[in-house]
């Protein structure tokens, strides 16, 4: 999951959301949504932060 793009990952994360949304899935499907979720949410706050690096002037 780490090699995929910022765009992917969110584009996934939005799938996910309207899947649990929907109420149409087990508990236990629900669960391994959410867990993949955090993952994903995690992996675009890395990719944002290491961006947000790249971006900001030196020295402030």
């Amino acid at each position: 999951m780490n090699e995929m793009s910022f765009e992917s990952a969110l584009a996934r994360l939005n799938e996910i959301i309207a899947l649990l949304e929907k109420n149409e899935v087990s508990l236990a499907q629900a669960a391994e949504l959410y867990k993949e979720g955090q993952s994903l949410l995690a992996l675009a706050q890395t990719q944002l932060t290491q961006f947000e690096t790249l971006i900001e002037p030196k020295g402030e």
